[in-house]
Formats: C-alpha cells, sequence, structure tokens
C-alpha cells in the first residue's frame, strides 16, 4: 500500500491549506485506464466501483465509432461545399465543408476547395475503417464532381452516385411579360 497525498486550497480573506491523506492500493487503476461500459438494460454506465474515478479522456474517435459503409451527403452551391458521412441509419460520423478548411468568401465555391474538402473528410474517417460508401449528391454548384474525385483519391469504393437536387414542380411566379 502507498500513500497519495492531495492538497485542497480554500480562500476566504487569507489561503488555508489542508492536506489530507489516502491510502491507495498498488493494483488500483489510474482514471484514464477505467471506462465504464454501458449495459443494454437501462442505456446508462452503471456506477464505479467504491475508490474507482471514471474518464473518458483516453478514448479517441477512432476506437468510439466502426464504420465500414457509410453514406456520403455532398451538397455543393454556388458559394459553398459541404460534406457530410453518416452510417447506414443516417446518424452523423463526419463533416467538413469549405470553410471550415479557412477558404473565404468566393473562393469556397471553387473546384479546387471542393477536392480539398473531400480529402479532409476522407482522411478523417480513415481511422474508422471505411471502405465503401453510396454518395448523395445534392446541388448545383461546381463542387459536385471535385469532391467526390478528392473524398475517393485515399482509397475508398463507391457504391453508388445518386443526384437528390431538389426540382421544383412549378417554382416561383415569372417575372411579367415586358410592355414595349
Amino acid at each position: 500500500m502507498g500513500k497519495r497525498t492531495i492538497a485542497t486550497t480554500e480562500k476566504e480573506g487569507t489561503e488555508k491549506v489542508e492536506k489530507k491523506e489516502q491510502t491507495v492500493a498498488k493494483n488500483a487503476k489510474t482514471p484514464k485506464e477505467t471506462k465504464a461500459v454501458i449495459s443494454p438494460a437501462n442505456g446508462k454506465a452503471p456506477a464505479p466501483a467504491s475508490g474507482q474515478t471514471v474518464s473518458n479522456a483516453g478514448a479517441s474517435a477512432a476506437n468510439k465509432k466502426r464504420v465500414e459503409i457509410g453514406i456520403l451527403h455532398v451538397q455543393s452551391t454556388y458559394n459553398n461545399t459541404k460534406l457530410l458521412l453518416t452510417d447506414i441509419k443516417g446518424n452523423a460520423v463526419a463533416s467538413a465543408s469549405a470553410g471550415s478548411l479557412g477558404f473565404k468568401g468566393a473562393k469556397k465555391g471553387t473546384p479546387f476547395a471542393a477536392a480539398k474538402v473531400g480529402e479532409t473528410l476522407a482522411a478523417k474517417v480513415q481511422p474508422m475503417g471505411l471502405k465503401e460508401v453510396y454518395i448523395i449528391v445534392k446541388g448545383t454548384g461546381s463542387g459536385r464532381e471535385s469532391s467526390i474525385r478528392g473524398f475517393t483519391s485515399k482509397g475508398i469504393n463507391i457504391s453508388s452516385i445518386k443526384d437528390a437536387t431538389p426540382v421544383p414542380f412549378n417554382g416561383p411566379k415569372a417575372p411579367r411579360a415586358r410592355r414595349v
């Protein structure tokens, strides 16, 4: 058994330091080594055993979510290109946009920026084990194809590409006829 000293400070006019000694077993786990396991019965993490603290400080994004097949949503407008990767159920896994990469103004709508967005998102999701994507494209911007090319340049396979650009049935009222 070892001893650990914990110092706490209180400020009320004067600084008062209080020291406590705690006995700790040699085999006690540090906060990074202890992980909570969610039980399927109630969906909550169980209470830690006495003397243990629970922390997820050591867990990374790659360890939390493992995605092999996903859906890539590409939204390309004249001003920006956004990419969102979801799992098959539709839960968001990772996203990127030209604005989040630091492109500003008219440069956000360029094919170059869209290609960089695709490459960045692919680099984010590669540690998660992504192998295959279904692609859904929305919008009429110039970054439609280049964002897909940038995403697949990292070796991820494409299963299908679907164009889901919203098209109005009738649209807004046409301008009146010009009188000359």
